[in-house]
């Protein structure tokens, strides 16, 4: 059969024209049906999505008894505090005032407590001045201004509610107000916006395994408890309120905080499936590790809550759907009914934007003066509101110049190192093989990878004719609905029995026309190429959806949504690796070896194909990633290493266990990089290489695991080729 392949391509080589240097790899602009690829790993995340909400969606149409919504009741809360992992422990809140402001009729309390150890929240108390007895308090949590609840929008509805005789305490979330995590004293501000601030350490918790959701819960659930330290205070008549991340944190804290009698989300709530088909996954706080995939929706926030009032809060312009409010109101509103309360549960909506209007506050006035028991006129009154500086609780203005203090990245970090402690432990006291066959479990499991059921059937799209060598061009079907583009490239004269397909992080045609280098090295030992992008890669991404935590060209967001659906990035592309493996080796047929290269970020790919699919005889990883422990570990990590991650890996395993999974097997690593992006180069980062290695030394194949730190190109491909050999 070989010799019949040689015979074709010498004919074709004679009678065919050879094209021009430049290599044209585009097949979309041919095949129009497969248009908007570039989209296709986020529309791929959203089609699992709105599997699993349809599934969801089923299960709350079977529910028709009141006992059968108790049931749903228990289960949902159980998994929203399964999904938010174990809360902190209670610690004291050591609070104390920093400072007193007096006006006409109402006064505040600027005020610093710990909801976990070291870990500051700064707030202001407003309190009505002429108070009798014991008030009802309500909490107001702000939205995403980099001034936190100093704004002046905020200040007008807080001063507005301690107008009406309402006890107010107003705190900065993290990463916002006084509580800026990468504040740069020269140039007086965060270097993040504040959904970065949020989703950017909120990267790395989800590393750990976790949703930083927990700790903006849990600053809530704190909050409350200060508030009942305090003997102005009503502990049965407590309140909270918030507009968009404020109303994120309303409706996450009221769920699982039962001294939270009513609550009134603004501009948050709507349904997941209206979120992916328009702005896509928010910042990291609103999204719990699998919580589509675990059948948790916006509706069950609420309807955990029944009977306890509450209030929706939406304006028909919002970027948080609308329709999705009205659905998910229509859904919270017979639960309420099923169980007697359908009149504690209402919304109201205004024609307007992201904002909160008039017609909207009044509401909200209105349902906690009835439900908190304090009448009064819901007229939204014109205010005086203060300075932002007049609100300062630190002498700074910022945490990070006066307490210093816990951030997210700081509290992560030490879970991280607890997980890299337990991983070695394990490493050392498992046997290897059992240690190898766990970790690929795992790995399965975590990054949602799934053998592919039906590899469908691969389009032949065009050959081009060279003088040294042969280009065929294929569509090859992808996991989800797109095809995955190809170009396999033969050599004519020289002929090994070996295919090597490249990865590359910028895309085959980057491979073929920039990096040429690379293929052609490899041809002229007599190795044919195959080079491919997989979804988010080259052709097929980025796509349009930036989202709000696009951080230095890479979209958290995209990631978010395989977290949210337990289909990670990786998972996916792993198995579009194994999907060109199986063309080769059913389609082409032609080569007894198959051996795979990855640049960049994505050898965490190419590692996770390799454990799943013993075929891939070699592996070589340029400049690759060496940790994901150490990206979670990076105060400065690179965000082109999170799309490439798995979320709770580091929990059961690392990047050096998937190398030690492919002993024997042939594995080099030229220019590995950490956390930050930087080299490796050969200090002490480099020991993340040790355990593989020792793996390879102990089997007696040391020489089959390799490592290397080369400055010029050149010398790149050398060590390529030794690595073939």
């Amino acid at each position: 059969m070989k010799n019949i392949l040689l015979f074709s391509l010498i004919f074709l080589l004679t009678f065919l024209k050879p094209v021009q240097s430049q290599e044209d790899l585009n097949l979309f602009d041919f095949w129009k049906y497969y248009s908007d690829v570039e989209n296709s790993m986020y529309k791929s995340s959203c089609s699992l999505a709105f599997k699993q909400l349809q599934e969801r969606k089923t299960a709350i149409a079977q529910l028709h008894t009141k006992n059968d919504y108790l049931v749903r009741q228990d289960f949902v809360k159980n998994k929203l505090l399964q999904l938010m992992g174990p809360l902190p422990e209670k610690t004291p809140l050591n609070a104390r005032v920093t400072g007193v402001i007096k006006k006409k009729d109402y006064r505040v309390e600027k005020v610093i407590y710990e909801s976990m150890p070291g870990y500051y929240v700064t707030a202001a108390l407003f309190l009505p001045e002429k108070q009798k007895g014991k008030a009802p308090a309500v909490i107001y949590a702000s939205g995403h201004t980099s001034n936190g609840f100093r704004s002046e929008t905020y200040q007008h509805i807080i001063i507005n509610l301690v107008k009406k005789g309402f006890v107010v305490l107003a705190f900065d979330p993290i990463g916002q107000g006084e509580r800026l995590q990468y504040y740069d004293e020269k140039e007086g501000r965060s270097r993040f916006g504040p959904t970065a601030e949020h989703s950017y350490p909120g990267a790395q918790c989800y590393i750990s395994g976790y949703s930083p959701t927990k700790y903006f819960i849990w600053d809530g659930i704190r909050s409350v408890d200060y508030l009942l330290s305090r003997k102005e205070v009503d502990p049965k008549r407590i309140g909270m309120t918030g507009r968009s991340g404020g109303g994120t944190q309303t409706a996450y804290t009221a769920a699982v905080d039962d001294r939270i009698l009513a609550a009134a989300p603004e501009c948050f709530i709507t349904s997941m499936e209206y979120v992916l088909k328009s702005i896509g996954p928010q910042d990291a706080e609103q999204n719990l590790v699998h919580m589509i995939s675990e059948g948790i929706d916006h509706a069950d926030l609420l309807e955990v809550r029944a009977p306890k009032p509450c209030l929706m809060i939406t304006t028909t312009r919002d970027f948080f759907s609308i329709q999705g409010a009205r659905e998910s109101f229509s859904e919270v509103k017979q639960f309420y009914e099923i169980l007697g309360a359908g009149d504690h549960m209402s919304m109201v909506e205004d024609d307007d934007g992201h904002a909160s209007t008039k017609k909207n506050r009044e509401a909200m006035y209105a349902f906690f003066q009835k439900y908190l028991n304090n009448p009064g006129s819901p007229a939204d009154i014109d205010v005086e509101v203060l300075e932002e500086k007049e609100l300062w609780v630190t002498e700074t203005g910022q945490l990070a110049t006066s307490l210093k203090g816990e951030t997210l990245y700081s509290l992560n970090k030490k879970n991280v190192e607890n997980q890299i402690a337990k991983l070695k432990f394990i490493r050392d006291s498992e046997d290897f093989d059992e240690h190898i066959m766990r970790v690929g479990n795992e790995a399965k499991q975590l990054s949602g990878f799934e053998y592919p059921k039906d590899y469908g059937k691969a389009v032949f799209s065009g050959r081009y004719v060279k003088k040294e060598y042969v280009v065929e061009k294929y569509l090859i079907p992808g996991s989800g609905d797109y095809m995955l583009p190809a170009a396999l490239f033969m050599p004519v004269e020289k002929w090994k029995n070996e295919v090597v397909l490249v990865l590359d992080e910028q895309g085959m045609e980057h491979t073929a026309n920039k990096d040429s280098l690379v293929v052609h090295s490899m041809l002229k030992q007599g190795y044919a190429v195959l080079l491919f992008d997989v979804p988010g890669i080259g052709s097929l991404g980025p796509g349009y959806l930036k989202g709000d935590a696009y951080i230095e060209n890479i979209s958290f967001n995209q990631w978010f949504a395989g977290i949210l659906t337990s289909k990670s990035v990786v998972g996916m592309r792993a198995e579009d690796i194994l999907r060109i493996n199986h063309f080769i080796k059913t389609d082409i047929g032609e080569f007894e070896t198959i051996s795979a290269l990855a640049s960049g970020v994505t050898g965490s790919e190419l590692l996770h194909a390799a454990v799943f699919d013993k075929t891939i005889q070699k592996v070589c990883l340029i400049e690759p990633l060496v940790s994901y422990a150490d990206v979670a570990l990076s105060h400065e990590y690179s965000p082109e290493f999170i799309p490439s991650t798995v979320a709770g890996a580091i929990e059961q395993y690392d990047l050096p266990d998937l190398m030690a999974a492919l002993c024997p097997r042939k594995v080099l690593i030229v220019n590995p990089r950490i956390g930050n992006g930087d080299p490796a180069g050969d200090g002490k980062k480099l020991c993340y290489l040790t355990y593989p290695k020792i793996v390879y030394t102990q089997k007696g194949v040391a020489d089959n695991f390799k490592h290397s730190v080369v400055g010029e190109e050149q010398l790149i491909h050398e060590q390529i080729i030794k690595w073939l050999k």
